[in-house]
C-alpha cells in the first residue's frame, strides 16, 4: 500500500513538473536571433583600435553580428585607404573576426567591394557580355558586298561627373585613380568578334555561313536561288563596372553565365586567404544581381549556342529570327522562352551553385540576394544557404522566405530599412514597422541597412553611406536603439524555432513569363511579382490570398519535383502543406504536370484557378509534348462539385477547378486565418506541441477583443516583445479552434505560443482602464544632456511642446537628448496602478519614476504601466527624449559646413526636393523638426487583475 501511494505521488509530481515546464518563458536570445547589420568600410580605411571600439558599441547596443561590405572612400582619408583583399586588408579582417568572437558576435563578408561580383582581376574574357546582331539581304546568284563587321559604340557612364572616354585605357582596371573616376559602365570603340552568320531563305532553308567569313569580314558565298536574309551575331563587352567599389575593388563585373568566369573570380579569394585564419567567418554575401543596372543588358556568354543545344535539344542557330522577334508570334515566344530558361539555368548552375560549392571549401555559407536576376529566383534562392530579400512589398519578401521554407532552410534574411525615409528622418517606430513587415513575410534573420565604420576622430555626423538609415553611434536614436534590437531579438527567437506552417503551395508560372516578350530586350529580370509577373493572374490571386488570411509559399517547377505525398498531406523541406494552387497557368512543362498528377494520384488535392494548363512551353519536340499533355489531361473527368467548383477524382486524390480561389480552397479543406478581417496580420509556425503566431496591428485603430485562431489549442501563452510582458492569455472555445483575447494598439505586435495540451502559468496581465485620464501638470525642468552642436541652456516650462519653440537659436539646431523632470502627487483612482501616457514624443523616450527605470518607449504608442507600489505621496517623473539628427544636419547645411565628403555618389537624396544643384542631398531648406516631449502627459487608473471572460 505504501509503495502504491509513493508511486502515485511520484507520478503526480512528475505530471506537475512537466506542466510547469511548459509554462511560458522567453526563448534565449542568441547571436543569431539578434538583428545584424551591414557594416560599410569606406575606402577600407579601418584600423584595429577603431574596429574594436565600434564592435564593442554594436555589441552593447544588442547587435548580433556584422556583414562587412567595402565601398568607396572618404575625401581626406586617402592615406588610410587599404586595397580590397590586400595583405593589410586581410589583417583587418582577421582582427575583426577575432574581436567579434571575443564579443560573441558573428561576421559575414560581401564577396565584392560593392556589387555585383567583379574587380580588377576580372579579365575581358571573364567579363560580362552582350549580343548584338545585323541583318543583310541577298538575292539568289548575288554576293554580299558589305563587310560582316560590327564596331562597338563607345559608352562611358560615371557617377556625378562626365568622363571623356579618350582619356581611358582598355581594360578599365589599368586606369589610375579609379576611386575618383567612379566609373559605372565603359564600352570601348572596337570591332566585335563574330559569333555566327546564318542565312535564311524565303523557302525555309538555313545555311551556316560563319566559316565563309574571312578576317576582314568578307563573305565568300554566292546565294542560291531565292531571297535570303542573313543574321550576323556579334559578342560585345557589356562594360558594367562594380558599383560603389572601394580601392582595389574597381573593375569589370563577371560573366555570371560562365562557370569558368565564376571560378576565376573566386580564385582571387583563395589567394588572398592563404596564411589567414578565416574559419570564424560565417557566410559570404552577394548584394543582388544588378548587372543590368546600366545601358543595355548582359545577355550572352561564349558557350551559349552549345549550352542551348545541350539543354533545349535543338540548334539555336536555326532560329535566330525567332530569338529576335522576327518570326511568327508563336515561334518567337517559344524560342524566347527557351533562351530565357537557358539563361536561368546558367545563372543557377554556373554562378550560384558554383559559388555555393566554393564557399563550402572555406567552411562557410552563402547569403544571396537573388532578386533582380534574369532567372527563376526561387531556384537561385533554393541553392542559397540563407536567402535574402529587401523592399517593402510582402509578396516580394515572400519569394526569399518561400524558397527557404520549401527547401528546409532555417533562416531567411532581409536587407532591412534600406531607405525607410529621407536621410535623418527615420524614427525607431518607423523602423519597427519595417522590421515587422519582414517578419510577417517569413523573414527571421534581419540585417539593418546599415552601419558605417566611422573612426572616433571623424567629426559629427561621421562617415555615412548614401542610401541608409544610419544605424551608427552618431545617430541620436542610438541612445534607445537597444530597445528596438531587443524587440527584434525576442521576435526572432520564436520565429527561428519550429517550422513554417503555411497551407498552400502557389505554383510560380515562370514559363508564362518566359514566353512573354519584354519590349525590345531579351531578358526578363525577376523581382517579386512587380518585375516578371505584373498583370498576370498570379498577381491578383496572391494579393487576394494575403488579404483573406491564407498562409502560402511560392514554389518553382524544380522544387515541385521534390514534393512528396502519401494521402492528403504534401511534404517538402520537412514542412507539410495541404494543397498546390495553379493560378490560371497557361504553359506548364510536362514533368511539372506529371508531378502534380502523381501527387493527386497519391491522395493530394490540387487546386486549379480558372482552367487547366492549355499548352507546353518552348519549341523542342513540340508536337510530341503537346500530344502527351493532351493525353495526361484527357484522363481527368470533371463533375460539378457545387459553388462554382468542378472536381475530377484521380487515384486517391482530386483536381479542383474553378474561378473563385476562396471557394476552391474551401473545397480543398484549407482554412484561412480570419483575424485579418479585424486588422491583424500574421505569420505562423508550428512546434512540437502547437504553433507560434507573430501578430501585428498595422491599422489605424486599436484591436481589442476576441480573435479566432484556425489551429487547435487548449492554451495560449501571450508575449509582448516590446514591453517584455508575458503570461497565459484568455482563451475561449469557438468550435474546433479557440479564440484568444488580444489588446493591440496601432503599430503594436505580439507573439502567441499555442499548445494543444493544457498548460498552467501566470495569467497575462491585460490592462483595463478604471477611470479617466488625469493630466500631469506643474513645472517641467528641461535639461539638454547630450548632443550638439551645443547644449542649449536649461529651461523651465509649464506648457509642453516642441523644444524648437523655446527661445533662442540653440534649441532649433540641436539634435540629441534632453531630460524632462517634474513632480506629481499620488493620482486618484482604484486599481493596481496607472497607465502613463506621454502623448506625442519626438522621437523616443526613456522613463523613470522616483529614480527607477520603467520603460524605453520608441513608439508609435508612448505609454507604460506604473504599478501602485512604485508610487508614493509625491513622485518624480523623468523623461529622457532623443530627437532625430535632422535639425543639426539642417543647420550644418545652412551654414555650409562640409560633411558630405564621400567619393562616388557622395550622399544622394531620396526625394528630388532635397537635392542641391549638383544632385547631392541637402537639408538647407528644412524648417526645424518637432523635437522633445510634446504631450499631453496623463495618468489613467488601470487594473491588471483577472483574465477577460
Amino acid at each position: 500500500m505504501k509503495k502504491s501511494t509513493f508511486a502515485l505521488s511520484l507520478l503526480l509530481s512528475l505530471a506537475t513538473a512537466q506542466t510547469w515546464a511548459q509554462a511560458p518563458k522567453w526563448p534565449a536570445i542568441t547571436q543569431q536571433t539578434k538583428p545584424w547589420t551591414r557594416w560599410w568600410w569606406e575606402g577600407s580605411a579601418v584600423n584595429p583600435k577603431d574596429l574594436t571600439n565600434l564592435l564593442e558599441q554594436y555589441q552593447k547596443a544588442g547587435l548580433g553580428g556584422v556583414e562587412i561590405t567595402t565601398i568607396y572612400g572618404v575625401h581626406g582619408a586617402e592615406s588610410q585607404f587599404i586595397d580590397f583583399l590586400s595583405p593589410k586588408w586581410m589583417d583587418m579582417l582577421t582582427h575583426t573576426l577575432t574581436e567579434a568572437g571575443r564579443l560573441g558576435m558573428g561576421v559575414d563578408m560581401a564577396q565584392a567591394s560593392g556589387w555585383p561580383f567583379g574587380g580588377p582581376w576580372v579579365t575581358p574574357t571573364d567579363a560580362c557580355k552582350y549580343v548584338t546582331y545585323q541583318t543583310y539581304s541577298v538575292k539568289g546568284g548575288e554576293q554580299l558586298k558589305e563587310a560582316v563587321t560590327f564596331m562597338q559604340k563607345p559608352i562611358v557612364r560615371a557617377i556625378n561627373h562626365q568622363v571623356d572616354i579618350k582619356t581611358l585605357v582598355d581594360p578599365v582596371a589599368k586606369n589610375k585613380d579609379l576611386q575618383s573616376l567612379a566609373l559605372d559602365q565603359v564600352r570601348f570603340e572596337k570591332p566585335l568578334p563574330l559569333q555566327t552568320l546564318m542565312a535564311y531563305s524565303d523557302k525555309g532553308e538555313t545555311v551556316d555561313l560563319t566559316s565563309k567569313v574571312d578576317a576582314q569580314g568578307k563573305l565568300n558565298w554566292t546565294a542560291p536561288a531565292g531571297n535570303w536574309t542573313l543574321y550576323a551575331l556579334f559578342q560585345g563587352w557589356h562594360g558594367k563596372q562594380v558599383e560603389r567599389a572601394g580601392p582595389g575593388g574597381e573593375g569589370d563585373v563577371i560573366d555570371h553565365f560562365s562557370k569558368t568566369a565564376t571560378q576565376h573570380y573566386l580564385q582571387r579569394f583563395d589567394e588572398a586567404f592563404k596564411g589567414h585564419d578565416i574559419k570564424p567567418l560565417r557566410a559570404f554575401f552577394n548584394d543582388s544581381y544588378e548587372v543590368d543596372d546600366a545601358q543595355g543588358e548582359s545577355n550572352w556568354t561564349p558557350q551559349m549556342f552549345a549550352e542551348f543545344q545541350k539543354r533545349r535539344g535543338y540548334d539555336l542557330h536555326k532560329y535566330l529570327p525567332a530569338l529576335f522577334g522576327k518570326d511568327t508570334d508563336d515561334r518567337n515566344h517559344r524560342v524566347l522562352c527557351d533562351y530565357r530558361e537557358t539563361i536561368s539555368e546558367l545563372l543557377l548552375e554556373n554562378y550560384t551553385q558554383t559559388w555555393s560549392d566554393w564557399a563550402k571549401t572555406q567552411g562557410a555559407l552563402i547569403r544571396n540576394q537573388a532578386h533582380g536576376s534574369p532567372a527563376n529566383i526561387l531556384d537561385l534562392y533554393a541553392v542559397t544557404d540563407i536567402p535574402e530579400t529587401e523592399g517593402t512589398d510582402l509578396l516580394r519578401i515572400k519569394f526569399a522566405s518561400s524558397a527557404a521554407n520549401v527547401t528546409g532552410k532555417k533562416l531567411a534574411s532581409s536587407e532591412s530599412a534600406t531607405w525607410e525615409n529621407e536621410h535623418f528622418l527615420s524614427k525607431l517606430s518607423d523602423i519597427k514597422v519595417a522590421m515587422d513587415r519582414y517578419l510577417l513575410g517569413g523573414v527571421n534573420h534581419t540585417f539593418y541597412h546599415g552601419t558605417n565604420y566611422s573612426p572616433q576622430a571623424a567629426a559629427w555626423p561621421g562617415w555615412l553611406f548614401y542610401a541608409a538609415v544610419h544605424f551608427n553611434p552618431n545617430n541620436t536614436f542610438w541612445t534607445d536603439f537597444g530597445k528596438l534590437n531587443t524587440y527584434v531579438a525576442h521576435c526572432q527567437s520564436f520565429l527561428q524555432e519550429g517550422k513554417p506552417n503555411n497551407d498552400v503551395l502557389v505554383y510560380l508560372p515562370i514559363y508564362d513569363s518566359f514566353s512573354n516578350p519584354s519590349g525590345k530586350v531579351l531578358l526578363q529580370h525577376y523581382d517579386g511579382i512587380e518585375h516578371g509577373f505584373k498583370g498576370m493572374p498570379v498577381e491578383n490571386t496572391t494579393e487576394a490570398l494575403l488579404k483573406k488570411g491564407y498562409g502560402f509559399d511560392f514554389i518553382s517547377d524544380k522544387q515541385l519535383q521534390r514534393v512528396t505525398g502519401a494521402g492528403a498531406a504534401l511534404h517538402t523541406g520537412g514542412v507539410t502543406y495541404q494543397t498546390v494552387l495553379l493560378p490560371d497557368v497557361r504553359l506548364v512543362p510536362l514533368p511539372t504536370l506529371e508531378r502534380v498528377l502523381t501527387l493527386a494520384q497519391n491522395g493530394a488535392t490540387i487546386v486549379v484557378q480558372n482552367q487547366l494548363p492549355t499548352d507546353v512551353p518552348g519549341l523542342g519536340n513540340l508536337d510530341a509534348r503537346r500530344a502527351t499533355l493532351k493525353k495526361l489531361l484527357g484522363q481527368l473527368k470533371f463533375a460539378d462539385a457545387g459553388k462554382g467548383v468542378q472536381k475530377a477524382a484521380i487515384g486517391k486524390g482530386k483536381i479542383l477547378v474553378g474561378k473563385d480561389v476562396d471557394q476552391l480552397l474551401a473545397a480543398a479543406g484549407v482554412k484561412r486565418e480570419a483575424m485579418v478581417d479585424q486588422g491583424v496580420q500574421y505569420v505562423r509556425r508550428s512546434h512540437a506541441k502547437g504553433h507560434y503566431y507573430f501578430l501585428a496591428n498595422h491599422g489605424e485603430k486599436a484591436v481589442e477583443g476576441w480573435v479566432k485562431l484556425q489551429t487547435p489549442a487548449k492554451s495560449v501563452a501571450l508575449y509582448n516583445p516590446m514591453t517584455e510582458k508575458f503570461g497565459m492569455a484568455s482563451v475561449r472555445n469557438a468550435g474546433s479552434t479557440p479564440e484568444v483575447y488580444l489588446q493591440l494598439a496601432p503599430g503594436e505586435s505580439c507573439i502567441l505560443e499555442t499548445n494543444e495540451a493544457a498548460v498552467t502559468g501566470p495569467a497575462y496581465a491585460y490592462l483595463k482602464t478604471a477611470g479617466t485620464p488625469q493630466p500631469v501638470t506643474g513645472t517641467w525642468d528641461i535639461n539638454f544632456v547630450k548632443g550638439g552642436p551645443e547644449l542649449p541652456a536649461k529651461v523651465q516650462t509649464k506648457e509642453l511642446g516642441s523644444w524648437t519653440n523655446l527661445s533662442g537659436d540653440a534649441v532649433k539646431k540641436f539634435s540629441g537628448t534632453a531630460t524632462y523632470t517634474t513632480s506629481f502627487p499620488m493620482p486618484t483612482g482604484s486599481g493596481e496602478g496607472w497607465i502613463l501616457n506621454l502623448g506625442k514624443v519626438a522621437e523616443s523616450a526613456r522613463v523613470q519614476v522616483n529614480g527607477q527605470d520603467v520603460g524605453t518607449l520608441i513608439g508609435p504608442v508612448y505609454q507604460v504601466f506604473i504599478p501602485k507600489s512604485q508610487l508614493k505621496a509625491t513622485n518624480t517623473l523623468t523623461v529622457s527624449v532623443s530627437n532625430a539628427m535632422a535639425n543639426r544636419i539642417a543647420d550644418m547645411d545652412k551654414n555650409h559646413v562640409e560633411w558630405k565628403k564621400f567619393y562616388n555618389v557622395n550622399i544622394a537624396a531620396r526625394l528630388p526636393e532635397n537635392r542641391d544643384a549638383n544632385g547631392v542631398f541637402t537639408a538647407e531648406k528644412w524648417a526645424p523638426r518637432e523635437s522633445g516631449l510634446i504631450g499631453p502627459v496623463t495618468l489613467t487608473p488601470a487594473t491588471t487583475g483577472a483574465q477577460v471572460q
